[in-house]
């Protein structure tokens, strides 16, 4: 088969690899599309070193089609269309023994720790293939992954309906997590970015959308005035790597302040910078701040939306490639990071 090897940091080849054997327990499956994730584009020049053991192949954002089953599967026949969860965990540490997989302290994922989802088969066990339906698009299926943590987000948030939100990031995960809370909520969404491109598509695809750039407004201020100087319920932090902008406070600090009594931040940019924040002013809303990290089981829910058409993944794809592109993609995505939401993969649709 053909896969992209990520030979060097920075450098894929395109090349004929031995395809996948499929063993007992596992299911083989035909990637049709694979996306391109944030994490992909540190692990590409290296930025995740040692942990990726270079050469391999990444990719753990994929979906495609069953070709063949191992011995004792049961539950999917060939030419079932599926997505892949990409996470492993170890089961036996603290986290994993109380069920909370996401904290494991071993954790791994296909296409970050070992081979993933850029090429044209991969085999994986049972339990990580998770059956769509079949009219959903092959291009659709490949978001499952990055939709799962738009929704374990909102899960850690507890997003109940006539929640107001902040959103503090419109790239990749701000705007799933926003997708995912407009299945929960009606209220008032904001986002909060420097790209006005990013908070048109957000704006542009749902209702009661209030769009909020840094560089010209204080989000706080915004966020005050429309809700009467409450706050909002929940402030998400999706940004990770942050720029300062004069007369505006740091993100985490920014959700703080935007919340109401009682209300909650998540936090989910994997910056490596300090974030300051003063903790009187969350000890006074007596509110609550709660990490988020992968996803935990949300391949389900996320399906289900995906399915019966609750979700707009066409909001979020940018581009298409074949998958013999995919250093010219990296590069694209590198250079003009900010045109650029998901770009797509084409291992065979």
């Amino acid at each position: 088969m053909k896969a992209a090897v990520l030979e060097t940091y920075n450098n894929f080849v395109w090349k004929e690899v031995t395809t996948p054997e499929v063993k007992p327990g596992e299911v083989l499956i035909r990637i049709k599309f694979a996306s391109i994730c944030g994490s992909d584009m540190h692990i590409f020049p290296g930025d995740f070193h040692p942990r990726t053991p270079i050469p391999f192949t990444p990719g753990h954002e994929m979906g495609g089609v069953i070709e063949d089953i191992g011995e004792g599967v049961s539950g999917f026949e060939a030419g079932d269309k599926v997505a892949i969860d990409p996470i492993i965990w170890c089961g036996k540490c603290p986290a994993c023994e109380r069920g909370h997989y996401p904290a494991c302290t071993s954790l791994k994922l296909l296409g970050v720790d070992l081979d993933g989802g850029f090429a044209e088969y991969i085999s994986v066990p049972q339990h990580m293939v998770f059956k769509t339906a079949s009219h959903l698009p092959n291009e659709h299926v490949a978001l499952v992954e990055i939709y799962g943590i738009g929704f374990h987000a909102n899960n850690r948030a507890e997003t109940k309906d006539g929640d107001s939100i902040a959103i503090w990031g419109a790239g990749r995960v701000g705007q799933v997590i926003l997708q995912a809370a407009r299945t929960k909520t009606q209220n008032t969404i904001f986002m909060v970015d420097p790209l006005d491109k990013r908070l048109e598509i957000a704006a542009s695809h749902f209702e009661n959308v209030i769009t909020i750039n840094p560089t010209k407004e204080n989000p706080v201020d915004v966020i005050k005035k429309h809700t009467d100087g409450k706050g909002v319920d929940i402030a998400f932090e999706a940004i990770g790597h942050a720029h300062e902008f004069e007369g505006v406070p740091t993100p985490v600090r920014a959700c703080i302040q935007s919340i109401r009594g009682a209300g909650k931040v998540v936090v989910l940019g994997l910056g490596d910078d300090p974030a300051p924040i003063v903790f009187k002013e969350l000890i006074w809303k007596e509110a609550k701040i709660v990490a988020s990290r992968v996803s935990h089981g949300e391949f389900a829910e996320v399906i289900e939306h995906l399915n019966a058409g609750d979700l707009k993944p066409e909001a979020l794809i940018s581009k298409v490639m074949h998958g013999s592109q995919i250093q010219q993609a990296f590069e694209l995505v590198q250079n003009e990071s900010q045109n650029y939401l998901k770009v797509l993969l084409d291992f065979g649709s």
